[in-house]
């Protein structure tokens, strides 16, 4: 490779993060600034710094897998993609199509999800393929389609954020989660503008804000609701606005009134004076904004939370105009694009709908079957994993670590187990990889070209800056050969801009239209939002801001959905009287597969901890660093305690990243959302013990 400097952005999480990689003489590369990218203009967390370790050999995989005697041995690929293809034809033969299961992941290029979704359905012709996004984005994503008929993480850029008046800032630790962001929302301050951070924790991001509300976890629906009702009793309501852009007032209005302040308080325990508050920061400037993250969002009324937060934008004009709305933080490098084209279990590229006909025969012309011959939708994420060994019987996983990410984890690993066959696709030999009967060692990021979208809906080139090592090869080389194998010769190319061409033909006049990007646009645009078709007579500029002149339904208008506060599905009693809930550390990232083998990153964040109140600790007898164990109706976990005033004393927290004893999610409730099938990882019931 070129031993100048390549742009290229972060492996990491939904911001992209912009940086340059140059070739150094061990191999590897080396992260230096790159100013350009507006998202965060040359500023890198220490995950970003750090990305290349993943890439040596002495960390990653360098050579195929096979299980041996019961051992993981390494082999030759063509060994290993027999294997795999003979796995996956006699589940079929024996089982039928729909016995052969596929899990994605939100971290895989826009190329790798299109092409993982079509060899699902045209190859295997299964049903069951779905992605770990769906523990992420999908109850905002569930809450804008119902709200605004499209679902982009954020409608803006987030260059917006310091240009607006005030922002709610719902279940977010950005600070530690994605933090180059927080310049935009200490820039917001610095201009007057102002922060409401609602976490039950003191964050370190929650210590910016002007106002921190600290509402018991899995209240955050009654608190939506309790603001929208002050809203309507101080008559802050933007008549004009509600008339003219959206429907569905009455019905909202109604349901909110029934969440009156004190009521709220209760179930939420953020006192009323700190509500009446809110609504005046948020009311008074002339443009606001809401952003959620999983705090809300990990829940099993998520949609409704989302839907009840939408509400409020749009009861006080805070939609479709400058400087103002509603956005997600999306959480996974392309969790955005990952869930528009192809790999989750109701979903065709472009953003299409599988069920429907017309959506059907465009895909299908792409890819030249017949409609008819594409599976309807099947299982979303966890209802996918726990039919695993089942009415699953063989899988392939592609950038994914379910054995520490998923809910109710011990029991998903034992479903895991039970599976006929299990391959998998990663850099690293994660905790489910050890699992597998094949495991297949693939190229990620600098060693590879590839487009991801971030949290803005802003589509972006990944470049190639090194040669992977020998025995190392691409996602779309790997879905070519077993297409090969199992009777699909043709289809499934191995270069990923001839992927990308397909991909724009598959997703045009799709809600998430990509027809007219371009790699070359990418690379001399530093990057394209979304939706950005091609017309004729000019080149589409892309789009930045949505919603300015209509909302993406059929009339143009802005749906209220009326919700209704309910309780979490798992509540705390005698037996489990104390909340859980789970997030992330600043030096680690998602189910630490990647991170957890970085020396500076497990210097920083060496292990799990048990954060609790010291009134709570006091009642238990643990002191800074006594193990404590959680024990919830699905398992224990021990860890470490950590003791702060910086969290409810009716509340633990505990991070995901970690296998092992300390497997918060060894705890968390699979409990899904009515809508998006999200699980409730935000809120569980557990008890503490202490640990002799």
């Amino acid at each position: 490779m070129q031993n100048s400097a390549t742009p290229t952005h972060c492996p990491y999480c939904a911001l992209q993060c912009g940086m340059n990689l140059t070739p150094v003489p061990d191999g590897g590369v080396e992260v230096s600034e790159r100013a350009d990218f507006p998202v965060n203009r040359g500023a890198l967390c220490g995950k970003g710094r750090t990305a290349p370790q993943v890439l040596s050999s002495r960390v990653r995989l360098t050579s195929p897998l096979v299980r041996s005697e019961g051992k993981l041995t390494p082999a030759t690929w063509e060994e290993a993609l027999d294997r795999i293809a003979e796995g996956l034809r006699r589940t079929r033969t024996e089982h039928g199509p729909d016995a052969c299961g596929v899990f994605g992941g939100g971290g895989l290029t826009n190329e790798k999800a299109y092409t993982l979704g079509k060899f699902a359905r045209v190859v295997l012709g299964t049903s069951q393929i779905d992605y770990n996004g769906r523990f992420c984005m999908s109850s905002a994503a569930a809450g804008g389609i119902k709200a605004f008929g499209l679902d982009r993480g954020l409608p803006f850029p987030l260059e917006d954020i310091p240009r607006t008046g005030c922002v709610i800032l719902v279940g977010s630790n950005l600070a530690e989660t994605m933090p180059p962001s927080l310049r935009f929302f200490s820039e917001l301050k610095e201009n007057g503008g102002t922060l409401i951070v609602v976490d039950p924790r003191r964050t370190k991001t929650a210590e910016q804000a002007d106002l921190h509300l600290m509402p018991r976890p899995g209240t955050d629906l009654a608190l939506a609701l309790g603001l929208l009702h002050l809203v309507v009793a101080e008559g802050r309501v933007d008549e004009e606005y509600v008339a003219e852009r959206t429907a569905g007032w009455e019905g909202a209005r109604a349901a909110a009134m029934a969440h009156w302040p004190e009521y709220v308080e209760r179930i939420t325990g953020v006192p009323v004076p700190q509500l009446r508050e809110t609504v005046r920061m948020f009311c008074e400037p002339e443009a606001a904004m809401v952003l959620t993250a999983r705090g809300p969002e990990q829940q099993s009324k998520g949609t409704d939370t989302v839907g009840a937060w939408i509400n409020l934008c749009l009861a006080t004009g805070r939609a479709g105009r400058p400087f103002s709305g509603y956005g997600c933080l999306t959480g996974q490098g392309n969790g955005q694009g990952g869930r528009e084209h192809g790999q989750k279990a109701d979903q065709l590229p472009g953003y299409r709908k599988l069920d429907d006909p017309a959506a059907r025969r465009h895909v299908a012309e792409v890819w030249g079957v017949d409609p008819d011959s594409l599976p309807g939708p099947g299982r979303s994420a966890y209802e996918l994993l726990d039919a695993l060994g089942s009415d699953i019987k063989s899988l392939l996983l592609m950038g994914s670590n379910p054995v520490v990410s998923a809910p109710r984890a011990a029991h998903i690993e034992e479903r895991i187990t039970s599976l006929d066959f299990l391959a998998v696709c990663d850099v690293v030999l994660s905790e489910t990889a050890e699992l597998a009967d094949v495991v297949l060692p693939v190229t990620q990021w600098a060693e590879e070209t590839g487009t991801t979208t971030n949290l803005e809906g802003r589509v972006l080139l990944r470049r190639q800056a090194i040669t992977p090592p020998d025995g190392v090869r691409s996602d779309l080389e790997v879905l070519h050969e077993l297409a090969d194998r199992l009777g699909v010769e043709k289809g499934f190319p191995t270069d990923p801009e001839e992927v990308f061409e397909e991909l724009r033909r598959a997703s045009a006049g799709g809600p998430a239209d990509y027809s007219g990007i371009t790699y070359r646009r990418l690379a001399e645009e530093n990057g394209v939002f979304w939706p950005c078709p091609t017309p004729e007579e000019d080149v589409h500029p892309g789009t930045p801001r949505l919603f300015l002149d209509r909302f993406a339904t059929p009339d143009g208008r802005a749906r209220f959905v009326p919700v209704s506060h309910r309780a979490a599905a798992e509540e705390p009693d005698d037996e489990y009287p104390v909340l859980l809930t789970t997030g992330r550390v600043v030096a680690q990232y998602q189910s630490g597969a990647q991170t957890r083998r970085v020396e500076e990153l497990n210097a920083a964040a060496p292990g799990p901890f048990v954060e609790l109140h010291p009134r709570l600790a006091a009642r238990l007898g643990a002191a800074e660093g006594d193990p404590v164990a959680v024990v919830s109706r699905r398992g224990r976990a021990v860890a470490p305690a950590r003791i702060t005033t910086g969290i409810r004393p009716d509340t633990v927290f505990m991070p995901f990243h970690w296998p092992g004893e300390g497997r918060a999610n060894t705890l968390t409730n699979p409990a899904l959302d009515p809508t998006s099938r999200m699980p409730e990882f935000k809120v569980c019931a557990v008890r503490l013990e202490t640990v002799k």
